[in-house]
């Protein structure tokens, strides 16, 4: 089973893509959450091949979003390998 990592929240890169799927009321309700309760589920990320140190977001963007929103400085996240389409 994967454990989870602490990762800086600023070495992680959010793919346009994925980016485009952010929906504020989520994120403003997930922060919410995440002042009485904590971050729960581990967001998931890959190495990226081009910067040593640091990640792609694959899972987890109001997750992520709603932390940087707290001033948050890092997240708990699993490493995953990226997959083959």
């Amino acid at each position: 089973m994967l454990e989870p990592m602490t990762l800086p929240i600023d070495a992680i890169r959010v793919p346009v893509k994925r980016a485009k799927t952010l929906d504020a009321d989520k994120t403003d309700a997930l922060a919410e959450d995440m002042l009485e309760n904590g971050q729960k589920v581990p967001i998931q990320c890959r190495k990226d091949p081009k910067a040593d140190g640091h990640y792609i977001l694959v899972e987890g963007l109001h997750r992520l979003e709603a932390l940087k929103a707290l001033g948050e400085e890092t997240i708990k996240a699993y490493i995953v390998r990226a997959r083959l389409r």
